[in-house]
């Protein structure tokens, strides 16, 4: 915490953009593997078999995307969120309000209360206690280090946190070698359940939706999600930003033998219990009708390892919750803050924002708890389907602007707002029957009309991805484009562009960057004055209140910097002032680019040994 500058905008929200690769490939891999993926991914394989895996094997692509393509620009840029970019790429701010709220609502509904839900049917299949009392001790845990000690902290504790997950993941991996008319289907495996490559009509993961219908969810989540690109951001240089991927790319190739695996172990060890179909059975063993496919992990840590290995797991379990939980938790606090908040009130001080995103965490805490009891029983009782299908109703809008933002340079904002739009609108035409239907059971289907529900996740993700990269595209060609000028630096072809850009909302931006930089608004880059962060200073010969105390060692514990008008700037809390340069040294690039090509023909044959 004390190594790092926590006083300014980028030290507390990117680390000082100084990470090198291993950290920034590891806190990738922890921020993106969560408790969430131990229950839902083992969950799904006990239900369905090992394709689930394909979601996992399918990053190993799209993570090459992001290192090689996305990231270039996002640094020529010089961004902090993601909004911002497409703020700067642009103009105007409906964009940037709508995506930010947009991606606070995915946050929220889809990984904060999935994660905080799938870590407490551990704990309540460990240690047999109340799920709100887990989630609630566990959030305090995380929230501590999360709101003191800003992006640096985070992903040197998620790299502590990799080598344990998958140290006891392994470990686990070596110990697990009559009301009702129930039709077999609903209990045995499926036929397919070692096929990753399943039938397009009757699959329940068609092999077209796995590949084509998943890469553009996953694109939307490792290229244009806060959570996963602002560690990227704050890599030293692009080369430790590849290095970084890659290194995440080898560690999910392990979620299929970690994690999938195991959950199909589990329904044959435990099958009255992870495999049960009669309701009222679910709800005594789970507390759920829907079914209790998601205690498959749990309940093989519990029944399988000795004292000593449980309490391990145990810590697995917790280093995988509090790992992608603080990971969302200072994203989204970013996201709030610059993007929302900053707007609201133009004229805050970095203290002011500094405070407020750290207040947002404790809101979305609360509402994600709420949420709850909605995920328990989503899906079918399937947490990991639940995560997916959520995503696949509402990323492909925001995958299809940010892919034509970058590499359409006739792109405009009429097109992308519009495309935004429409795409949210039919996204919520097939998600908000879907839940007021309810997914269904084996045993009773969902009422939904097959015309609206009927359509695979994956397969509604695809169609929604064209139609929506196609509203982009018209209105764009219907309206003025975008001169060069304003987009050197902001899209792909022009990212090594040395000529000067100008911003579309040029006087916005420099009170951005000004705030940024700690600067009182209105006041020039070279002028005297400077931004002060007060802490109740009491006037000279007074000594301070209790309150005024109390303040100070607050900010103090939370990185900001108490001072007085004319005293000088801290070294240790000025901006650095040069953004990371995207040119790389030959031989470490040609190291990258080889170790990325191993890593895809890997993954080319695992796909083709288990299709």
């Amino acid at each position: 915490m004390y190594r790092t500058n926590r006083s300014s905008i980028g030290g507390y929200f990117l680390a000082g953009r100084n990470m090198v690769w291993w950290p920034v490939g590891a806190s990738l891999f922890a921020s993106n593997i969560g408790s969430g993926h131990f229950v839902g991914l083992a969950g799904t394989g006990a239900a369905n078999g090992l394709a689930v895996a394909g979601f996992e094997w399918n990053a190993l692509f799209v993570v090459l995307l992001l290192g090689w393509l996305f990231v270039p620009v996002y640094l020529t840029a010089g961004v902090i969120t993601m909004p911002q970019y497409l703020k700067k790429r642009f103009g105007g701010q409906r964009i940037q309000i709508y995506l930010s709220v947009l991606s606070l609502f995915l946050y929220i509904f889809t990984k904060i209360s999935v994660d905080m839900f799938s870590g407490a049917v551990f704990i309540q299949q460990a240690l047999g206690w109340d799920i709100y009392v887990a989630v609630i001790a566990l959030l305090i845990i995380t929230a501590i280090y999360t709101v003191t000690g800003g992006l640096a902290a985070l992903m040197y504790t998620d790299t502590v946190q990799t080598f344990v997950i998958i140290a006891g993941a392994f470990i686990l991996m070596g110990f697990a070698p009559a009301l009702y008319n129930i039709s077999a289907t609903c209990y045995q495996p499926r036929p397919d359940a070692f096929h990753l490559l399943r039938d397009p009509l009757t699959g329940d993961l068609p092999w077209p939706a796995l590949i084509f219908g998943l890469t553009i969810v996953s694109t939307w989540y490792w290229c244009s999600d806060q959570v996963i690109v602002q560690r990227c951001l704050a890599g030293k240089s692009l080369t430790h930003v590849k290095a970084g991927c890659i290194l995440c790319g080898y560690l999910k190739l392990l979620p299929m033998f970690l994690m999938v695996m195991p959950g199909m172990i589990s329904r044959i060890l435990y099958k009255d219990e992870v495999a049960c179909v009669v309701p009222e059975e679910c709800k005594r063993i789970c507390g759920t009708e829907v079914g209790c496919s998601n205690i498959a992990y749990p309940k093989l840590v519990v029944k399988l390892m000795p004292d000593g290995a449980r309490g391990l797991m145990l810590a697995v379990m917790l280093a995988a919750l509090m790992s992608s939980l603080a990971s969302i938790f200072n994203s989204s606090s970013t996201l709030f803050t610059m993007d929302i908040y900053s707007r609201l009130r133009p004229q805050a001080r970095t203290r002011e924002l500094l405070i407020v995103g750290r207040v947002w965490i404790l809101c979305i805490v609360v509402i994600s708890i709420a949420w709850i009891p909605v995920v328990q029983a989503a899906q079918g009782g399937q947490l990991f389907d639940y995560m997916q299908s959520i995503a696949s109703y509402l990323a492909p809008p925001i995958a299809a602007v940010f892919f034509l933002a970058i590499f359409v340079k006739r792109v405009n904002e009429p097109g992308a707002f519009w495309g935004l739009v429409g795409g949210l609108l039919m996204g919520l035409a097939r998600m908000l029957p879907e839940f007021a239907y309810g997914t269904g059971s084996c045993i009773f289907p969902s009422a939904c009309p097959r015309l609206i529900c009927g359509v695979h996740y994956l397969y509604f993700a695809i169609i929604l991805f064209l139609i929506s990269v196609g509203l982009v595209l018209v209105v764009s060609l219907c309206t003025p484009p975008i001169p060069d000028k304003n987009l050197h630096r902001l899209v792909f072809s022009l990212r090594h562009s040395k000529a000067e850009h100008v911003e579309m909302d040029m006087a916005e931006e420099e009170e951005r960057r000004r705030r940024e930089r700690g600067q009182q608004p209105g006041v020039a880059e070279n002028g005297t004055v400077e931004h002060v962060l007060e802490v109740e200073a009491a006037p000279a010969g007074r000594p301070r209140s209790s309150r005024g105390r109390c303040m100070a060692w607050l900010c103090h514990l939370w990185g900001t910097v108490e001072r007085t008008p004319d005293s000088s700037v801290p070294k240790e809390a000025e901006e650095p002032q040069q953004l990371p340069d995207i040119a790389e040294h030959p031989t470490w690039s040609r190291v990258v680019n080889l170790n990325a090509i191993i890593m895809m023909a890997s993954a080319l044959f695992l796909w083709g040994y288990y299709a």
